[in-house]
């Protein structure tokens, strides 16, 4: 065997694997949480104009300083937390990045990092890499709620850190202050490291906000958080993300990060900038014209026979499928749905680990960050579907 061993049981990620089937059946796509339509204007026009004007070599390791300084801005506006831009900020190809440079600068082998379970599937991988382990917290239907007491349980000698993902992918779970500020307190008694993936911070529906990890007590010194201009500004493409903490902890993830991709996408690190200045207007637009499009999409689901569970947050939706096809692995079932009906959604049990996969075995994600028309053609064909 050539791979490395602690990447075997991860294999391609499952949302290369259902886009690729996408393109080849021409299936509608509610697979892979990508939105199809182009970012504001100014964002767009800012990396155009920093092209044209020669922003096109190495920026600084850290990140651009426009840029560093907008996210200290935005974390300051948004959340009352200050951030020193030349120590405590880093900027990050991606979210994913940030997480892989916490993970490889903080955790030693045999270390424990607690996890809410369904997850964003390279936490898992990033922790084997660092040669830690995963220690999951199962999050269950309808609400997703998280279990403090049984975090508090699974704290042991070798705990490092807490993961923690709100607004939540894959469920749209979003945690309360209650829950987050248990976690926080939680993390202090036992001297932990928390990691907060905060990457949907602005796509709360339904009159909710969302609370970064850092605004509670004893929080802000222990806290990485994460996030990217990616889902906020719809250019997932462009890879931009960064890390916010104390500088001893960001320090850390930058000495991994430099050997990952060193740095990353000059041109369009102004353009995220100029979006993290944007209105207060465009921030709650954005949050809405999601709302408006989980909306179009959940009928549907509901009328196929899905038992569809409440989402309050991300690009995402989670139905349960055994009432259209009991006793079908959800794997199966996405394959069957893609070329039966030509719609591509993702299976829920690639988002848990080994030992817990039953708990999602039946569980299927859509994404809505799609076009009106397009989630309407999604619509019929599902709707016209038999499975």
């Amino acid at each position: 065997m050539t791979l490395n061993p602690r990447l075997a049981p991860f294999g391609t990620t499952i949302f290369a694997e259902m886009s690729a089937l996408a393109v080849e059946l021409g299936a509608v796509n509610l697979g892979q949480g990508f939105p199809d339509s182009d970012g504001p204007a100014e964002v767009l026009d800012a990396a155009v104009d920093a092209i044209r004007s020669g922003v096109n070599q190495y920026p600084p390791g850290p990140g651009m300083p426009v840029l560093r300084a907008a996210i200290a801005e935005h974390q300051r506006r948004f959340y009352g937390v200050d951030y020193d831009v030349d120590t405590e900020v880093l900027v990050t190809a991606g979210a994913t990045e940030a997480i892989a440079g916490a993970m490889l600068g903080l955790l030693q082998p045999d270390d424990e990092v607690i996890v809410f379970e369904p997850m964003y599937d390279s936490y898992q991988a990033c922790i084997a890499l660092a040669g830690a382990r995963a220690v999951p917290v199962t999050l269950r239907p309808p609400d997703y709620r998280p279990d403090v007491d049984r975090v508090r349980s699974l704290i042991s000698p070798r705990t490092r850190a807490i993961l923690v993902n709100s607004p939540h992918n894959p469920t749209g779970m979003l945690m309360n202050e209650a829950e987050q500020g248990a976690i926080a307190a939680i993390a202090a008694e036992n001297d932990l490291i928390i990691i907060s993936d905060e990457v949907y911070e602005h796509l709360v529906f339904d009159g909710l906000a969302h609370r970064s990890m850092a605004e509670y007590p004893g929080a802000r010194e222990r806290t990485l958080v994460i996030s990217s201009g990616g889902k906020t500004f719809r250019t997932t493409g462009w890879k931009i993300g960064w890390v916010c903490g104390p500088a001893h902890l960001v320090a850390a993830a930058r000495a991994a990060k430099q050997f990952l991709t060193y740095v990353n996408g000059a041109p369009f690190q102004p353009a995220i900038a100029r979006g993290l200045g944007l209105s207060d207007e465009y921030f709650r637009g954005v949050a809405e014209e999601l709302s408006a499009r989980r909306d179009q999409l959940v009928p549907a689901l509901r009328s196929v026979g899905f038992d569809v569970y409440p989402t309050q947050s991300t690009y995402f939706v989670t139905v349960d499928a055994t009432p259209v096809a009991a006793g079908v692995d959800g794997r199966e079932f996405c394959v069957r749905m893609a070329r039966e009906a030509g719609v591509v959604a993702i299976p829920n049990v690639v988002f848990y680990s080994d030992e817990n996969k039953g708990e999602g075995r039946s569980l299927v994600r859509f994404a809505f960050c799609k076009r009106p028309e397009v989630i309407a053609q999604a619509c019929d064909r599902l709707q016209g579907w038999k499975p």
